[in-house]
């Protein structure tokens, strides 16, 4: 305030000798504590990334018509968690030495989805002539029923291939199993692998030939009633053990 002694007088005439101490009074204005806050978020993972550009004011704020403007930068798309950082402007009329600022990290995570995810995968199967050399086939095909995992998520154990070769006449599998798979995608807990193998055949030249039906001819009999007009019937015997007329 700047008060001194001599600022005061004495105007009571009953006292002649007065003496003033004075002890100057001031007004303090203290920083304003403000704390801002981004805000956090989660949820299970569905390809896009998670945000969120909310920061919020705490502490005693900022005063009337002052305040700053912000820019949060935290994003995360895969599992896991990550802090949503962000930068604060103070807005012209707002001077940083009038306030104590005091910043704190909201958290974004995504979790991994934890429903079934099945991939069918049907190895390559191909047949061919003998022809004294080496032969092969490669690969499979895929179909998943989640639009989210993609061929990419997964893949052949190290001492698994999608392979079959062979030289001599015989059927070459690859031997593909469910186990050969392995899920490699952290944002997937449960994929089941539906696996039908592969194989490479190679045929004797000329491919295969079925063997004919094995036929007896009998005479016409009627009491059989296999044929009454001609002069003979076919009897057709079957792999499952019937015999029977035949196209009866």
């Amino acid at each position: 305030m700047g008060l001194k002694p001599e600022n005061f007088e004495n105007k009571n005439a009953d006292f002649s000798k007065v003496t003033f101490v004075v002890t100057d009074g001031s007004l303090t204005i203290t920083k304003r504590d403000v704390t801002l806050t981004s805000a956090s978020g989660s949820k299970v993972y569905d390809g896009t990334a998670l945000t969120n550009g909310t920061v919020n004011v705490g502490g005693k704020g900022f005063a009337k018509d002052e305040g700053a403007t912000y820019d949060v930068t935290g994003t995360i798309t895969n599992v896991g968690t990550t802090e949503n950082a962000f930068t604060y402007t103070l807005k012209d009329n707002t001077k940083a030495e009038n306030y104590e600022i005091t910043e704190e990290l909201g958290t974004l995570k995504v979790t991994p989805i934890t429903d079934k995810v099945t991939v069918t995968i049907k190895g390559n199967t191909k047949t061919v002539y003998y022809n004294g050399k080496e032969q092969s086939v490669k690969g499979y095909t895929v179909s998943i029923d989640n639009n989210l995992y993609k061929e990419a998520d997964f893949a052949l154990k190290n001492d698994a291939k999608a392979e079959a070769k062979g030289t001599k006449v015989g059927t070459y599998p690859m031997g593909l199993t469910k186990e050969s798979f392995e899920n490699t995608n952290k944002n997937f807990t449960n994929v089941v692998f539906v696996v039908n193998d592969g194989y490479l055949e190679i045929t004797r030249s000329g491919g295969h030939h079925p063997r004919p039906k094995p036929t007896m001819e009998i005479e016409d009999d009627d009491a059989l009633g296999l044929n009454t007009t001609d002069h003979f019937a076919y009897i057709v015997g079957y792999g499952n053990g019937e015999v029977r007329p035949q196209n009866n």
